[in-house]
């Protein structure tokens, strides 16, 4: 079980908003780089930036959008004719790259470690990367959990709250990211079991 497997309920939400931005001239492909320049420029600012703790609070609020940005992009590429070779690229490549942009800020937190949250953003990509190569097998992009996309939304989101709001922070907190690095490996692990049992699809 993932937060994936509510995305269906997330889209039917969304889908007037979908039907306006079509209207519109909105594609899909300036949704997705939307979403990613937001993130990175998200992550940069809390990095790089002596903000009060508070600001973390942007965090969880971006990640919703961010999460609504990526649903609206692909109805709009699967429901208005905007499947496109740039789009598939486009889709993967600006999500790891804003997973990464917003676990950046925590590398310069006390508490964090700047080698745990690495070691998470690096074996995040990997399962990214185990997800996408089940085509280059003959079978469907895999998203089995426990740690996908969405729930590594809501793995930072909860994190980025709490700095936000100036609760204590234990000293457990510390194992906060190599937890997420091991949640990440057992997805991997899912998603390579499930491409190699799910049957080849007839080219």
């Amino acid at each position: 079980m993932t937060l994936y497997s509510l995305k269906p309920r997330f889209q039917a939400l969304l889908r007037p908003l979908v039907r306006r931005l079509a209207a519109a001239g909105v594609t899909a492909n300036q949704i997705t780089l939307a979403a990613c320049a937001g993130s990175l420029a998200l992550g940069v600012a809390l990095a790089a930036a002596p903000l009060p703790a508070a600001a973390f609070l942007a965090v969880p609020v971006w990640l919703f959008v961010r999460m609504a940005l990526n649903a609206v992009d692909g109805m709009l590429a699967r429901e208005f004719g905007q499947q496109s070779r740039l789009g598939a690229y486009l889709n993967e490549l600006c999500d790891v790259v804003a997973d990464a942009a917003l676990a950046l800020p925590f590398a310069v937190l006390p508490g964090f470690g700047a080698l745990p949250v690495a070691v998470a953003v690096v074996s995040a990509l990997v399962s990214e990367y185990a997800g996408v190569m089940a085509p280059m097998v003959g079978t469907a992009r895999r998203y089995d959990g426990p740690f996908g996309k969405s729930d590594r939304a809501l793995a930072f989101g909860a994190l980025a709250a709490w700095v936000g709001l100036g609760l204590p922070q234990p000293d457990w907190i510390w194992w906060a990211m190599p937890a997420m690095a091991v949640l990440s490996v057992v997805t991997t692990v899912n998603r390579v079991r499930a491409g190699l049992a799910a049957p080849a699809r007839s080219s």
